[in-house]
């Protein structure tokens, strides 16, 4: 089993559903990348770049499965050209590596930002499928872009080549292990520590992030050759999951609402103090103009081929707090 990414938040969580379930595992890592999330797992390291041809040769040889669930989860960077870069290209590099070594089955993670949102200001029950492909140039914000690309990509290596691809496509994943953290961890981090007095008009599907691991093992065994799997949980809005990290971190949940428009000077503010710092601002120019939709999804699918099942939201949300409590983030 072959899997990249696994140091990461995701990656270390499909790794661990992986050697739960009987498999051995290889995994590439970066040299400079934290290894926090492996340690004591007895998973065979195999050092490289997930863009490095040689190195992900040498790495996936003689393996039967493969997961490619790295990627570049930023909605800000400095060159955003390396996101494209990262997700695009080493997209490409893993896929090739899988076919050149004859991998039976490869699971290939995207995001629901390959998908087209519901329409603004919908009910939670309004939700999008997989059915609602979202075409690059519809996409905001290189991320999104990125992965719309890599996504495609990865569907006509399926069709011109035949690859035997699964795609699985996680909402907004949150729990444990969660070390970088992600634009969602980060909400949960400052919410939990009483920094977020206002919110905007947004939602999102929060998933436990070992739900979505477990996914991936069922997308392994029962997917289907070439289609693409939404892994979610509880569609809420923002003020919503605001108030179940207040209620869950013993704070008061904020009350204010603003307008988007209120807040891009803050954003073109935070974005050009970070070309100085090199870290990602909390608030961001594509945060913002992707809050315009609601992220509501449906998992029906996934339930229905790969007997998905996800936690309720205030577990995932719980787990996290617990975590970030745990590693120093949340004082």
């Amino acid at each position: 089993m072959f899997v990249t990414g696994a140091s990461g938040f995701v990656g270390s969580a499909v790794a661990r559903a992986l050697l739960g379930a009987g498999f051995a595992v290889r995994a590439l890592v970066r040299p400079s990348s934290p290894r926090a999330n492996l340690d004591g797992l007895g998973i065979e390291i195999a050092e490289g770049d997930m863009r490095d041809i040689a190195a992900v040769g040498r790495a996936v040889k003689g393996t039967r499965y493969v997961f490619h669930v790295a990627a570049d989860y930023r909605l800000w960077a400095r060159n955003p050209d390396d996101i494209l870069r990262n997700n695009i290209e080493g997209t490409r590099v893993v896929i090739e590596a899988a076919k050149a070594a004859g991998a039976e089955r490869i699971v290939y993670t995207s995001s629901v930002a390959t998908l087209k949102p519901a329409r603004p200001g919908c009910h939670a029950d309004e939700m999008a499928d997989e059915t609602m492909p979202l075409a690059e140039t519809e996409a905001i914000g290189t991320y999104k872009r990125s992965k719309v690309a890599a996504e495609r990509l990865v569907e006509s290596m399926i069709a011109s080549e035949g690859l035997p691809v699964v795609i699985v496509n996680p909402t907004a994943p949150i729990g444990p292990r969660d070390v970088r953290p992600t634009p969602t961890g980060r909400i949960i981090i400052e919410a939990a520590s009483g920094r977020m007095p206002a919110f905007v008009d947004t939602g999102l599907n929060l998933v436990h992030v070992d739900d979505v691991a477990a996914g991936h093992v069922a997308a392994l065994r029962h997917g289907r050759i070439g289609e693409r799997y939404i892994l979610g949980g509880e569609n809420m809005t923002l003020a919503e999951m605001l108030g179940r990290i207040a209620r869950l971190a013993g704070r008061r949940p904020p009350r204010l609402r603003l307008p988007r428009h209120l807040i891009f000077p803050l954003a073109y503010a935070a974005e050009a103090a970070a070309h100085f710092t090199g870290r990602e601002p909390f608030v961001t120019l594509d945060g913002l103009r992707m809050a315009k939709s609601r992220m509501f999804f449906t998992s029906e699918k996934a339930k229905r081929e790969l007997d998905y099942k996800a936690r309720p939201a205030d577990v995932a949300v719980g787990d996290a707090i617990q975590w970030f409590h745990e590693a120093g983030y949340i004082r």
